[in-house]
């Protein structure tokens, strides 16, 4: 069995949302190429008993090591490395070389404050200089030590700020402690591919049947996620399972070529700027507020082929900007295929690009008629030789939803058109 462990995310402030934890999911990528398998990630608040709770769960489920992050500050509510002691039945003490090491990185930060007196700050500092007995000290990358306190389980405490829990975490793992205390430890792939075009359940319906279909499935953990409209599986295994996940990638493709559209993780948004090489793109919006233009310069690099986007709402911009045919908008409606297509012909011509995409939709709330619901977004792709790729489609959900799930249609549509080229 392969070497576990857990993560203890403390702070009422990750608890509670206001703050992101960027901690647990950095850690978690860590563990996976150590060949780590991680059991739990839990969050608590700084309370006591909480992180108490925390630590012995993840010591019932049986995991080798525990990491965890945050409270080793000065003040009352940084409670971690007491909490810690107590878990593993060990004394604190005062480690002097360490309180030195501490109050020589604190007196150049107070010199610049003149109402602040050294004395009282390091004294409070002190309680960071409390260690448990025979505990591993990994030195302050900020004014805040690691730990690392070897046993079963083995258990590191980093501190909160990212930038100093994660070259602290690079310290710990050389440590012989935690080397110990994963030794089981093996080598673990993971892919991911990407589909489009496809309901969820239809994969799952799909990993259904490649259990009777794919022997030693079992061997393979595969998680399926919904995001953008697009389902992202997501399968980890061990080397000797290799040969199982050729074989589920074959069944997969015989029943879904056309919605795969990555096999190796990439995301629809890199693919389109390696397509865009060498190319010029505008963009016509409506319905999505110029986020489509947003992410495609959002794109590492693609912010040099993207010359301009027009964000018309109200007809008259769409007339007077995009040269749109107010014929055009009376015979089809602002939502529909033939305007998308004379917006992105616009963009196309204003900004002298060869590529151009359009959107224009409904997202409500309050808009949209019968016959065009809110949710009804039509898109065009237009390059400049005169290929045209149209479609109209029903969004779900509210109105963030049916701008973010359309500009993940636009970026296929134009991922279609440009691989076709």
């Amino acid at each position: 069995m392969s070497a576990r462990a857990g993560i203890v995310v403390t702070g009422t402030e990750v608890l509670t949302g206001r703050v992101q934890d960027r901690n647990g999911p950095w850690l978690a990528d860590r563990f996976l190429e150590l060949g780590v398998e991680l059991a739990h990630t839990t969050i608590c608040g700084d309370r006591p008993d909480d992180i108490d709770a925390a630590l012995h769960f993840l010591a019932a489920r049986g995991v080798d090591l525990i990491v965890t992050s945050g409270g080793l500050g000065p003040t009352a509510d940084d409670l971690t490395v007491a909490a810690v002691a107590r878990f593993c039945g060990l004394d604190l003490v005062l480690d002097v070389a360490l309180e030195q090491r501490i109050a020589a990185i604190v007196k150049p930060l107070m010199a610049r404050f003149d109402n602040v007196d050294f004395e009282s700050v390091r004294a409070a500092n002190r309680k960071q200089a409390l260690v448990p007995v025979g505990a591993t000290v990994l030195d302050p990358v900020g004014t805040a030590p690691g730990l690392v306190v070897a046993g079963t389980p083995t258990v590191v405490v980093l501190p909160g700020p990212p930038r100093e829990l994660q070259p602290m975490w690079h310290k710990a793992v050389r440590t012989e402690p935690l080397q110990a205390a994963i030794v089981g430890r093996t080598a673990y792939r993971q892919e991911t591919i990407r589909m489009f075009g496809l309901a969820e359940s239809g994969l799952a319906d799909t990993l259904r049947d490649a259990e009777r279909l794919v022997p030693g499935i079992g061997g393979l953990e595969i998680t399926t996620c919904l995001r953008r409209g697009e389902v992202e599986m997501v399968t980890r295994f061990e080397p000797d399972a290799a040969g199982v996940y050729v074989r589920l990638v074959k069944l997969l493709r015989d029943r879904h070529a056309r919605e795969i559209f990555s096999e190796d993780g990439a995301l629809v948004d890199d693919q389109v700027a390696q397509l865009l090489t060498g190319r010029r793109i505008a963009t016509a919006e409506s319905c999505t507020a110029g986020m489509l233009s947003a992410r495609l310069t959002e794109v590492p690099g693609s912010s040099a082929y993207v010359v301009g986007g027009v964000t018309a709402y109200a007809d008259e911009a769409k007339v007077g900007l995009l040269g749109v045919d107010p014929a055009l908008i009376e015979a089809h409606g602002a939502v529909s295929e033939p305007v998308a297509e004379a917006m992105a012909v616009g963009a196309l011509r204003r900004f002298g690009a060869d590529t151009a995409v359009a959107i224009s939709g409904v997202a409500g709330p309050g808009g949209g008629t019968a016959a065009k619901p809110v949710g009804t977004v039509s898109f065009c792709v237009v390059l400049a030789d005169g290929t045209t790729l149209r479609r109209t489609t029903r969004m779900p959900g509210n109105r963030a939803d049916i701008r973010d799930r359309s500009t993940t249609v636009a970026m296929h549509l134009l991922r279609r058109v440009l691989a076709e080229v």
